[in-house]
């Protein structure tokens, strides 16, 4: 039963990133500046983050229905750590940070909210690795500092495109998120903190999901 309801959420994590994504590829911008438009979304981590995921998913999927097993358990870790990297930044950061705007409309929805929350919540309590190698369904403490990865890259993509590109006018803005506003300092300041919240997030999800099973924390 618990692998039935796991396969059910993939197939409709799936499909709600497909919805996620029809919002923001057939849309223009919107007046939070979190959303551009067509294939320039892309740039923003939320959308990267949830397209990793839903690939994720849907390669799981495929895998199982071909009699193969699923994809390692890690990389599911890695997938639901990347969204909920983007559900803490927006829910305890940006929206706070902005509270005029909703952060949390159109295409946002489905990413900021609705798909990371059934993903971290599949993979905490139903998701059941199905390979008969005891490797591919471990997560280990080790595990959560790769899964920052992700992250890591895209920040330091980003300052190196600002270094390339310089910061650009409106309404190409290459510092999107308006992290470098104050500073090179303050900006990578500010990418240090959101990988340290990334590896929290994987603590996090990590010791449920290991509670779940009742494992120590501590394998």
């Amino acid at each position: 039963m618990k692998r039935k309801i796991s396969f059910i959420v993939e197939v409709l994590i799936v499909l709600l990133v497909a919805v996620g994504s029809i919002f923001m590829f057939s849309g223009g911008a919107d007046e939070t500046g979190l959303i551009t438009s067509g294939i320039y979304n892309l740039k923003y981590f939320t959308v990267l983050s949830n397209e990793f995921c839903g690939i994720v998913m849907l390669i799981d999927i495929i895998k199982k229905l071909t009699g193969k097993g699923g994809v390692p358990q890690f990389y599911k870790f890695m997938a639901v750590t990347a969204v909920g990297l983007t559900f803490a930044v927006i829910a305890f950061f940006l929206q706070p940070m902005y509270p005029a705007k909703n952060l949390y409309q159109g295409g946002n929805l489905f990413f900021h909210l609705i798909v990371p929350v059934i993903a971290m919540c599949e993979f905490v309590f139903f998701s059941d690795e199905e390979s008969d190698k005891e490797s591919d369904k471990e997560i280990t403490f080790k595990s959560t500092f790769i899964a920052v990865i992700p992250s890591v890259v895209y920040g330091f993509g980003y300052i190196l495109n600002i270094l390339i590109n310089g910061f650009g006018g409106w309404p190409n803005y290459n510092d999107w998120y308006g992290f470098l506003k104050w500073g090179y300092p303050v900006g990578v300041g500010i990418f240090v903190g959101v990988i340290l919240i990334n590896w929290i997030m994987a603590l996090i999800i990590r010791g449920l999901y290991l509670l779940v099973r009742k494992k120590s924390i501590k394998e």
